[in-house]
């Protein structure tokens, strides 16, 4: 298989993954007694119907790009950075306090809070990276460990310390604030804000990186095999330890951007938000690559987001949606049906050729 094919089956599986997932649902919905053409039809009028309802799909889409982000990142570099969920929350706590304590002129406070939320992140993420290249500690139970421990912690600091008024760190000062009354007017009062900007500004920066630099390459080979890449010189320990970081500080901003766009503040919260987990499925979809995530986020936080509106009109579970959601992960995970597909397509063309 040649370069181009390769790509472009690349292009081709997540897509046919899509359109079997969407028939699978269409065929659960009937099952069910509900009618899919109509079951789809109010999602895409959730997402679609109104300038709000749009705003608030990109909103909702934006935490997911920055998670997505941060899992690809590390699979890509050959690291299964299952504690995005951990970063996250750090990102959101830090975020907070720097928003509520410190006192910055407008634009430079909302900067720097998302700068201590992301290096806050990156060193909650390094720690798991450096137990894997100096003492062998599998990342996946080191990092799933910290996402408990960021959970309670965060409880435990806003708790004792950055509480306001219920049980929530106090306001961030206005002029830390991500909103933004020009995207809030365009889009009829949604709280899109200017983190999603900062999303597509860092899926681009990542993908500079990964396929631009030389550090990106070294990063790349590690993942691929370290052993080749410390027999050609590369430092695999310190690498090892870069990607987890850098993984890290995606999550934070995602965990920043959350607090300082569209909450204004941290609840203490009695379990995950989900939107760390969300992003493994959300790489997963866009194939682990900084703009196929930004589709995946859309695909993933577009159905969810309408999923909404169908349940409130017609009354189809949303749950039917996140079974078309599991099932499109599953047929890109399980790419080697879609490549069968995709052979026997290709055959059947030849043989008519001929």
């Amino acid at each position: 298989m040649n370069n181009s094919t390769s790509r472009w089956n690349a292009f081709l599986v997540p897509v046919i993954a899509v359109v079997l997932g969407i028939l699978f649902g269409a065929v659960l919905m009937l099952l069910m007694g509900y009618d899919p053409i109509l079951g789809y039809n109010l999602i895409f009028q959730g997402i679609f119907g109104s300038e709000y309802f749009l705003g608030e799909t990109l909103r909702a889409v934006t935490p997911l790009i920055f998670a997505g982000l941060a899992v690809a990142f590390a699979f890509r570099t050959g690291l299964f950075n299952i504690g995005v969920e951990g970063q996250f929350i750090i990102g959101q706590l830090a975020a907070a306090w720097v928003g509520m304590s410190w006192d910055l002129p407008p634009g430079l406070h909302a900067l720097a809070a998302v700068m201590v939320a992301m290096i806050s992140s990156g060193l909650y993420a390094g720690f798991a990276g450096w137990l894997k290249a100096r003492l062998g500690v599998h990342e996946v139970i080191t990092t799933i460990m910290l996402n408990y421990i960021a959970l309670f912690s965060a409880n435990y600091i806003i708790r004792n310390f950055l509480k306001g008024q219920g049980e929530r760190t106090a306001d961030i000062l206005p002029s830390a604030s991500l909103t933004s009354e020009f995207l809030r007017t365009m889009f009829d009062g949604a709280r899109v804000n200017w983190g999603l900007i900062i999303a597509l500004i860092l899926a681009l920066v990542v993908w500079f990186l990964l396929w631009k630099t030389t550090r990106g390459y070294e990063l790349r080979a590690v993942g691929f095999n370290p052993h080749a890449s410390e027999y050609a010189g590369m430092n695999v320990k310190q690498n090892i330890i870069l990607s987890m970081v850098i993984s890290g500080m995606l999550a934070g901003a995602g965990g920043a951007a959350d607090t300082l766009g569209v909450y204004g503040y941290m609840n203490i919260s009695a379990g995950f938000t989900g939107i760390g987990f969300d992003g493994i499925a959300v790489a997963l979809i866009g194939t682990n690559h900084p703009f196929g995530v930004i589709l995946g986020a859309l695909l993933f936080g577009g159905l969810s987001f309408g999923a909404d509106n169908m349940q409130r009109v017609e009354g189809i579970p949303t749950e039917s949606i996140r079974i078309v959601i599991s099932m499109i992960i599953y047929f890109v995970a399980a790419s080697a049906i879609v490549q069968s597909v995709l052979g026997y397509l290709r055959r059947r063309r030849e043989v008519q050729a001929k």
